[in-house]
């Protein structure tokens, strides 16, 4: 038996599916509106003024050296008043930024890059009151500051968890682009312990939040109403929001602002160590199965790391329980790490994973070292199956790189495996496969001894920074 389905009564039940999709969607979405009316009181703009002087360096503060305009990199995280206005020496500038109150007697947090060089900040609050606010304490580091104003019976936030975020969970911002006040924007969360080229103690929120010149400091919320971080930077080609934008963890800024407020300063850990990634290559010629860890390329003297044992070469994959799987990673856990206590570490040392403990010492503002100069003569060895010229160290070469003794100059790049590794002339060789080089006909001896090896690393000096690079040694 066949039955008669209606024209009208497709449509009709057609419509009804869609409305229902409809609603189905936008039940799915969540409702900003109270969260944003509950913490907008507790939200401020913040606007400062500098001298002609205090702009200078405002902007130099924000660019970004040595990077050639047509790298991909040239305008990576403009910081958001980058785009100020061109000053005279002896006239004012005005900036806008914003921050948020975290205790009722006016403590509130912002950016250092908002309240860097200023001679006069002014808070302004929802309900138009108008605050002079003094620097408690600001740090570069965290691109973190601590303020406050006269006041009392201040609206405050809810301090949050960014550890808790899961990628993709719903956040909220609250600020003022361009001064518009208490402006509200939302997005997901896009990745976390993010760590961008510019800053090396901070594990940043990568959000889709709409960021713009005015939301520095402000906060960014979760769906309960919590800060779980800091506005500060965006990934920008045109100094406007591009889909990228990165918070400072809430943790980490709240821990900034308590040292503010006990010391009047900000310490961080340190090891003493210069650290690169591990590539594919890289992984290969130390027995990796896989790319993991932050690769010891060189120990400073009188270290944690030198005290420690640690050594050129080494892997480290854990450090106090925390798997490494970068080597970006690692600056973040280490600067937060308390000073002068021990720390766990493992790490990787020829192909052995082994346990190691060390002190932690406070990050020290400079590090002089004093560089010895040895007088020796040159002697030039054609290495034809690599492609390199090497020769032993001359004057000249110890004191620009600062190697007191031992290591090889590379003094041609032909063609070959070398070049393809990516050697250059001026390279100083400082360990091939794992063992220090003493001399030019050292180095020679040891690519004989490796001449059986697919790949084989070697640690290079290039310009005072120290380099492993993979050679395919048959490549």
């Amino acid at each position: 038996m066949r039955m008669k389905v209606s024209i009208s009564f497709l449509s009709g039940l057609l419509l009804m599916v869609s409305m229902l999709g409809q609603q189905a969607t936008a039940g799915s979405l969540p409702d900003f509106t109270e969260l944003a009316k509950d913490n907008s009181p507790a939200v401020v703009n913040i606007s400062t003024r500098q001298n002609g002087k205090g702009v200078q360096q405002l902007r130099k503060h924000f660019q970004i050296p040595d990077i050639p305009e047509d790298s991909p990199f040239h305008d990576f995280f403009r910081r958001f008043f980058d785009e100020g206005f061109p000053q005279l020496p002896d006239q004012e500038a005005q900036s806008l930024g914003s921050g948020f109150i975290i205790s009722e007697d006016g403590y509130i947090l912002t950016n250092h890059h908002v309240v860097d060089g200023a001679d006069k900040i002014e808070v302004r609050l929802s309900d138009r009151r108008f605050f002079e606010a003094e620097i408690i304490g600001s740090d570069k580091g965290s691109d973190v500051a601590l303020i406050k104003i006269d006041a009392d019976d201040l609206p405050i936030v809810t301090i949050g968890k960014s550890n808790d975020l899961q990628v993709g969970e719903w956040v909220l911002a609250i600020g003022s682009p361009f001064g518009f006040d208490h402006s509200v924007t939302a997005g997901i969360v896009s990745a976390t312990g993010r760590n961008l080229p510019s800053e090396n103690y901070v594990p940043f929120i990568q959000t889709d939040v709409a960021i713009n010149p005015g939301n520095s400091g402000g906060p960014l919320f979760n769906l309960d109403g919590e800060v779980v971080g800091i506005n500060s930077q965006i990934y920008s080609r045109t100094g406007g929001f591009m889909g990228l934008s990165f918070a400072i963890p809430i943790e980490l800024a709240m821990n900034v602002a308590e040292q503010i407020r006990e010391t009047g300063s900000v310490s961080r850990g340190y090891l003493g160590v210069l650290i690169q990634d591990v590539d594919r290559d890289l992984a290969e010629s130390f027995g990796l199965d896989q790319p993991r860890g932050a690769l010891v390329s060189q120990v400073l003297p009188d270290t944690p790391a030198e005290r420690a044992g640690l050594q050129a070469g080494d892997i480290i994959v854990s450090f106090n329980g925390r798997a490494i799987l970068s080597s970006s990673e690692l600056p973040p856990i280490v600067g937060a790490s308390r000073v002068e206590e021990d720390a766990d570490m493992e790490v990787i040392r020829n192909g052995k994973q082994r346990k190691l403990k060390i002190r932690v010492a406070q990050l020290p503002k400079e590090r002089l070292a004093a560089k010895q100069i040895t007088e020796q003569k040159a002697l030039p060895d054609v290495v034809e199956e690599l492609g390199l010229t090497i020769t032993d160290m001359t004057a000249v070469a110890r004191k620009r790189s600062g190697l007191a003794q031992g290591g090889a100059l590379v003094t041609r790049v032909a063609p070959g495996p070398g070049q393809r590794a990516g050697f250059q002339n001026g390279d100083v060789v400082k360990m091939f496969n794992r063992k220090t080089v003493s001399s030019a006909d050292h180095l020679r001896e040891l690519i004989d001894e490796a001449s059986g090896k697919t790949t084989v690393a070697v640690l290079v000096l290039r310009e005072d920074n120290p380099l492993f690079i993979a050679l395919r040694m048959n490549d």
